[in-house]
């Protein structure tokens, strides 16, 4: 049975919360983000197309009415970088943003491989169709995943401008070639011998940018591209030799590198550079303000707040859902399935914000849902609503999701207004349309498919 103080706060999120129907209900959030120079946009799981629909609407007018910069994801650089030159037009990037991105091939696929992102991208070249070539906005990966992928780029753009460097970076990274591309197995062997291959992945780096005035002669560009996989080769080879030893190491590498790319970014895009970042809520919402913080980890938002506390530097906005569909897998590697989510845990953010959506006269059903909602919260610990600032389980669902076990997991102690400046809730949500994935029709794909809010 409900306490009077969860009625009490549902009430007061009743009386807060914005509609969130349309385009144009965005303009408070627009509104709230100002002059924020990094502006994460997050999401409760990597499968779920009102997510992707949303921050899509939400990019767009940042970059028409505030001129962001660039766009950059939860994803590998290679990969994104490839559809950055889709999305700046440029020569022989492909002929469609969908050709592009089905050529993401590392699990989980459907996270940038899907109609939603090649929806966004076509939009996006159509934009800079319009602009020079230096002020295109672009789409860039921060993670730190990709590192045989890395290191293959960083040989195919040494055999351009340097022949001889191209073949001693390869003899460097042959340190690598008895695992097979197979990371759990470079892991598993430096965590038993004393030995790793981080002194080669150094010294290819230290050589590139030792070399760097000479390169740069030809393109800065593709200079920074190479640059970039040779320090995600030193990032890679680092996260997997933290994975393999547990604990809280290997994600605060990973975050950290994410970070040191993003600013990488910023300084290359020069000193009025805004970028719009997309990733999980674990990464974009503080983690200071969960229980991640009594594990000794921290994340992306965290790093951006404590780095820029400007007033008004960072703006974080997350999101969440009460119940529908998703796409995710049983376990890392497994094939992706259409999944449906069951309804959010009593007394949970997601619960209190799906009664909170239904009109308080009761004329509305349990059955029939909440209404979808924005939160734009004040500066202050409880966002100016009053008992939000204790801490309420928030859901987050990864790319590995077992539905049954939500009784145990899937759900992140949070104070809400601390830890995102703003929220979007979604009460019923369905899952993305992967590429990789037969199309379905049916009740659940609507008219406006695939980018329609």
């Amino acid at each position: 049975m409900p306490s009077r103080d969860e009625e009490m706060l549902v009430d007061r999120l009743r009386l807060a919360a914005l509609p969130l129907k349309a385009p144009g209900d965005l303009d408070p959030l627009i509104g709230a983000i100002g002059e924020a120079r990094y502006i994460l946009l997050g999401e409760a799981s990597h499968g779920t197309h009102e997510f992707y629909t949303w921050r899509a609407e939400i990019t767009k007018r940042l970059i028409v009415e505030k001129q962001c910069s660039f766009i950059a994801v939860e994803g590998d650089w290679p990969d994104c970088y490839r559809l950055n030159r889709y999305v700046k037009d440029m020569p022989d990037s492909g002929d469609s943003a969908e050709q592009v991105l089905h050529a993401f091939d590392r699990w989980p696929t459907w996270m940038w491989a899907n109609r939603e992102v090649a929806a966004l991208a076509e939009w996006l070249r159509e934009h800079n169709r319009g602009l020079p070539a230096a002020a295109r906005v672009g789409f860039y990966g921060l993670d730190v995943y990709s590192l045989w992928d890395s290191m293959a780029a960083v040989v195919e753009y040494l055999e351009g401008v340097d022949p001889a460097f191209a073949r001693e970076a390869r003899a460097a990274y042959l340190c690598f070639e008895p695992y097979g591309e197979d990371v759990q197995a470079y892991a598993r062997a430096t965590a038993l011998v004393p030995a790793s291959c981080e002194d080669e992945a150094v010294a290819v780096l230290q050589a590139l940018r030792a070399r760097a005035p000479a390169y740069c002669k030809d393109g800065r560009e593709a200079y920074y591209n190479a640059e970039q996989n040779a320090l995600i080769a030193t990032g890679a080879e680092r996260y997997y030799r933290a994975m393999v030893r547990g604990g809280s190491m290997s994600w605060n590498v990973r975050d950290r590198h994410m970070v040191d790319t993003l600013e990488r970014l910023m300084s290359h895009h020069g000193p009025r550079a805004r970028a719009i970042v997309w990733e999980h809520n674990t990464h974009v919402g503080d983690a200071r303000y969960t229980d991640m913080a009594a594990h000794g980890m921290v994340n992306v938002g965290q790093l951006l707040r404590e780095s820029h506390r400007q007033a008004g530097e960072v703006f974080l906005a997350g999101f969440g859902t009460h119940g529908g569909t998703v796409l995710a897998g049983s376990h890392w590697g497994a094939p992706m399935q259409k999944m449906r989510m069951p309804d959010a845990r009593a007394g949970s953010l997601e619960d209190l914000l799906h009664r909170a959506g239904i009109p308080a006269s009761g004329t509305a059903s349990a059955a029939a849902g909440g209404g979808d909602m924005l939160l734009v919260f004040e500066p202050r610990a409880d966002g100016g609503i009053a008992g939000l600032d204790r801490a309420i389980d928030h859901r987050a669902i990864g790319v590995v999701y077992n539905p049954g076990a939500e009784r145990w997991g899937n759900y992140v102690p949070t104070q809400l207004a601390r830890r995102y400046d703003a929220f979007l809730f979604v009460d019923r949500t369905r899952a993305l349309h992967a590429l990789h994935m037969p199309l379905q029709g049916g009740p659940d794909l609507p008219e406006t498919y695939p980018s329609g809010m």
